[in-house]
């Protein structure tokens, strides 16, 4: 199974753990409306950009015919909600957007 964890450690990590929120971004019914590319193209601008500024922490398009992509953002979902909604992608119906209050472990990062 892997490497062997012990309840102490299961308890100091999960004292480190800060919120988050995820954004968990699907497909919508106007996904290939007229000039859906150049909408698309401004939402992945915006959310690279939300990525620089330290608003999302890990962002990951998914390739699929339903979930368009998560992202790991470090505001509250209050706040999530209101910049998703904003989103060129989601305000044409051509995305859905669920965020969600959650947990993890500052430093933790993708493998190289």
């Amino acid at each position: 199974m892997g490497t062997t964890v012990t309840d102490e450690q299961i308890r100091q990590l999960a004292d480190t753990a800060k919120p988050y929120s995820v954004a968990i971004l699907s497909w919508g019914p106007q996904r290939y409306m007229d000039g859906a590319e150049a909408t698309e193209l401004e939402h992945q601008r915006r959310m690279v950009s939300l990525r620089a500024d330290g608003v999302i922490a890990i962002l990951c398009p998914v390739v699929s015919d339903t979930v368009a992509g998560i992202a790991i953002m470090t505001v509250t979902p209050e706040e999530a909600k209101e910049i998703m909604d904003a989103d060129p992608c989601v305000q044409t119906q051509m995305i859905r957007c669920e965020v969600h209050p959650c947990h993890s472990f500052p430093g933790d990062t993708l493998p190289a």
